[in-house]
């Protein structure tokens, strides 16, 4: 598995990294609602938990509600993040 990724603009991405949410890709099987949770992590800064065998990078996203707190979790390819610096 790759230790490292990068962002859109060619910078290195690694483990522990921020990242902001430029885009993403959701699965067409998701309902409306698991679409607006997907839908409002673009824009949002996340540390980067993994690296996969493909390159993504992969962000969880903490969300409360009134059932209490929820994360979502999604790969993000090099053009879909940017590197935030810390």
């Amino acid at each position: 598995m790759p230790a490292t990724t990068i962002d859109c603009k060619g910078l290195t991405v690694a483990n522990g990294d921020c990242v902001r949410i430029l885009s993403i890709t959701p699965d067409p099987d998701l309902d409306e609602d698991e679409l607006d949770l997907f839908m409002n992590m673009i824009g949002s800064s996340c540390e980067v938990e993994r690296i996969d065998a493909d390159g993504a990078a992969w962000v969880v996203v903490w969300w409360s509600c009134s059932d209490g707190s929820v994360t979502t979790q999604v790969g993000l390819y090099p053009h879909q993040m940017e590197k935030v610096a810390s």
